[in-house]
C-alpha cells in the first residue's frame, strides 16, 4: 500500500511538472509571438545602418540602452564595442551565455528593400559600400528580443543569463590586436560570474523560415589565412632561360596543394579545402617577373586535420619552388577554431529545438566549411550552436543568394523561433542544470597549447 502512494505521489508530482512546463513554454511562445513585430523593426534599423567590425558604435549605442532598460546591469565597450547585460534570475542556478554578433560586411547591397543600406566607406583602399551580408542584424535583434521576454519572466528564472552582444565576428583591418569572441573572453566576458554554459544561433538565407538546424560535434570549420611568396629571377619574356620563372613555379604549386585535399586527408573522416583566391605577379606582357605572391584560405575540420594540412602546404610549395630554382616563403596566420558543438550538451538540448520550432522542422546537417568565431567559446565552455531558417519557404535554396554577397536576404518570418529557442534553451538548461546540481557537460573540444 505505501510502495502505491509512492508511485500515485511520483505521478501527480511529474504530472504538476509537465503540466509547469507546458504552461511555461505556452508563455514563451506567445511572447516571442507578441515581440516579434519589435524585432523586426530594430532588424530593420541594424540592416539600413550597419557598421563594420569594431565600429559598431551606433549599434552598440542602442543595444545597451535597450538592455539598461530593462533593468539589467550593462557593460560597454567590452573588447572595443561589446556590450554584456546581465539578468539575474529570482531562482538559483546556472550561469547562461547567449551571443549574438553585430558587425557588417564590405558589400554593396542590390537588395531593393526600403530599408536597403546605402553606407558607403573605404576598405583596404577600396571605395565600397556596407552592408549586412550575413545576418548579424538579425541576430542582434533576436537577442534584444530573447532578453526582454526573459527579463518578463525573471520570477520563474533559475540562474544568471548573460546577454553577449560581440563585434568583429567577421574580422578587423587590424588583427594584432583581440578582437570579436577571442577579444570579449580576454576582456573577461566568461567570468563574474563565471558562465557555466553558452548557447548561439546563425541565421541561413538558404534554410526555409520556421525551421532549424544543427549538428553534434565539428559543425563548421576552422579557418586560416595562406599566403605564400614565389621568388625567382627576373629577365625579358623572350629570354627565359636567363631568368627564373616564378610565375610557372605559382601555377605549378596551385595545381598541387589541391593534391592535399584528393590525397592526403581522409574525406571519408572529414573534408578540407585549400583554395587560392587571388595570385599577383607581374606588369607587362614581355617580362618574367621577379616574384609572385598568392593568398588564399584553409578549411579543416579537425585539429589533426589542421596540423597535416599546414604542414604538406609547406612542404609542397617549398619543393617544387626549389626543384624549380624558386625560393617559396610561406605563411600561415592561423584563424577561427574549429566550431564544436559539445557532443552532450548537444544530445541534451536537442528536444528543446524540436519543441521549440516541432521535430519535422528540426534536421541534423553535414558540418560546414565556413567558420564562426563562436568557436572561441566553445573552447572554454560547454556550448552549442546552430542555424536558425531565414529563406522564404516557397522558394528553392539554389534559387536565392549565399551568404556575403550583395543580393543576400532574409526572410523575417522565422524571427520569433529564433527567440522563442533562446528562452526554452534557457528554461530547459536550468531545470537539467538544477536536477542535476552539476554543469550537464564539459567543453571536449580545448585547444592543446
Amino acid at each position: 500500500m505505501l510502495k502505491f502512494k509512492i508511485l500515485i505521489s511520483i505521478f501527480l508530482l511529474t504530472s504538476v511538472f509537465t503540466n509547469g512546463q507546458e504552461i511555461l513554454r505556452k508563455r514563451i511562445s506567445e511572447a516571442s509571438m507578441a515581440i516579434e513585430p519589435k524585432v523586426v523593426t530594430w532588424r530593420r534599423d541594424f540592416h539600413e545602418h550597419p557598421e563594420l567590425g569594431n565600429q559598431e558604435f551606433r549599434t552598440a549605442a542602442i543595444v545597451a540602452r535597450h538592455l539598461k532598460a530593462l533593468g539589467m546591469e550593462v557593460q560597454e565597450n567590452v573588447a572595443f564595442t561589446g556590450v554584456v547585460g546581465i539578468l539575474k534570475g529570482a531562482k538559483p542556478g546556472p550561469v547562461i551565455a547567449l551571443r549574438a554578433d553585430m558587425d557588417g560586411l564590405p558589400v554593396t547591397e542590390r537588395v531593393n528593400v526600403p530599408f536597403k543600406s546605402t553606407v558607403k566607406t573605404i576598405y583596404n583602399e577600396q571605395n565600397t559600400g556596407v552592408m549586412h551580408a550575413c545576418g548579424h542584424d538579425s541576430h542582434v535583434a533576436i537577442l534584444m528580443g530573447t532578453a526582454e521576454v526573459l527579463s518578463g519572466m525573471k520570477n520563474e528564472l533559475a540562474g544568471t543569463i548573460k546577454f553577449i552582444f560581440q563585434p568583429a565576428e567577421e574580422g578587423v583591418s587590424d588583427k594584432n590586436i583581440p578582437f570579436g569572441a577571442d577579444g570579449m573572453i580576454k576582456a573577461g566576458v566568461l567570468d563574474n560570474p563565471k558562465v557555466d554554459v553558452a548557447f548561439g544561433l546563425h541565421i541561413n538565407s538558404q534554410t526555409p523560415a520556421g525551421k532549424i538546424s544543427y549538428k553534434p560535434g565539428p559543425l563548421m570549420a576552422a579557418v586560416d589565412e595562406l599566403n605564400i611568396t614565389i621568388k625567382g629571377k627576373q629577365t625579358h619574356g623572350a629570354y627565359p632561360w636567363e631568368g627564373v620563372d616564378p610565375i610557372v613555379t605559382s601555377s605549378q604549386i596551385i595545381s598541387a596543394l589541391q593534391t592535399i585535399v584528393s590525397r592526403n586527408v581522409k574525406l571519408t573522416e572529414a573534408p578540407a579545402v585549400v583554395t587560392v583566391g587571388a595570385i599577383h605577379g607581374g606588369i607587362r606582357h614581355n617580362i618574367i617577373p621577379e616574384e609572385v605572391k598568392m593568398i588564399g584560405t584553409i578549411r579543416t575540420l579537425t585539429r589533426e586535420q589542421r596540423i597535416l594540412v599546414h604542414k604538406r602546404i609547406n612542404a609542397i610549395a617549398k619543393g617544387i619552388a626549389e626543384s624549380a630554382g624558386c625560393v617559396a616563403e610561406v605563411n600561415i596566420v592561423n584563424g577561427y577554431p574549429v566550431t564544436v558543438n559539445d557532443p552532450e550538451l548537444t544530445e541534451m538540448m536537442a528536444a528543446t529545438l524540436e519543441n521549440s520550432a516541432g521535430k519535422e522542422n528540426v534536421k541534423i546537417v553535414p558540418a560546414a566549411m565556413g567558420a564562426e568565431d563562436f568557436s572561441y567559446f566553445q573552447e572554454k565552455v560547454p556550448a552549442m550552436f546552430f542555424f536558425l531558417g531565414g529563406m522564404d519557404p516557397t522558394k528553392n535554396p539554389s534559387e536565392v543568394a549565399p551568404h556575403h554577397t550583395p543580393d543576400f536576404y532574409i526572410d523575417e518570418s522565422g524571427f520569433d523561433l529564433g527567440v522563442k529557442t533562446f528562452c526554452n534553451l534557457v528554461f530547459d538548461y536550468a531545470e537539467m542544470y538544477n536536477s542535476k546540481n552539476r554543469p550537464v557537460a564539459t567543453p571536449k573540444n580545448k585547444t592543446k597549447k
